[in-house]
């Protein structure tokens, strides 16, 4: 059963935004605090790539031809560790079509589900999102823009508000 108190997020990075944009790396929160990332080695027909994004995420395309894994290695080790599973994404709109893009290029059926976040967030867990958010980033010294730290910090700020609307309800 999921355990909705610690959901599972993920979060994509990728090559820019638009229809010719591509995934280059993913990365998931885990409910026990431990990560999931893997960088993803552009398939042939992926040649877009915004200079602006990269500047974002720090991840450039000779990083990734040199160490990404194939497309198929990338879904096949998603579906192993996540078969069955819910995971949510603040960033839906744009990660499940990414996510859709990868499935597409490896052949092969995604075997879990990715919802969006405001799926499982309550209105008084919305109304302190970016505070609480914002709290953290400046506690901690993560690096943002990478898949699994931006899936730590919504999955943490997740945490954190909903103990704090528990304790005031």
């Amino acid at each position: 059963m999921e355990n909705v108190s610690q959901p599972l997020i993920i979060d994509i990075e990728a090559s820019g935004l638009g229809s010719h944009s591509y995934p280059i790396e993913v990365g998931v929160a885990l409910a026990d605090g431990s990560k999931f990332c893997r960088l993803i080695t552009p398939v042939s027909d992926w040649t877009h790539w915004d200079p602006q994004a990269e500047s974002v995420h720090k991840i450039s395309r000779s990083n990734l031809l040199a160490n990404g894994l194939s497309v198929t290695e990338v879904a096949d080790a998603l579906n192993e560790a996540f078969k069955g599973h819910r995971l949510f994404s603040d960033g839906w709109v744009v990660d499940q079509p990414w996510l859709t893009k990868l499935f597409y290029a490896a052949r092969r059926a995604m075997q879990f589900q990715v919802s969006p976040l405001e799926a499982i967030l309550s209105e008084p867990q919305m109304a302190i999102w970016h505070q609480t958010k914002d709290a953290i980033v400046s506690e901690t010294e993560i690096t943002r823009h990478r898949a699994s730290n931006d899936a730590w910090l919504v999955q943490e700020t997740y945490r954190q508000t909903l103990l704090k609307t528990q304790k005031s309800a």
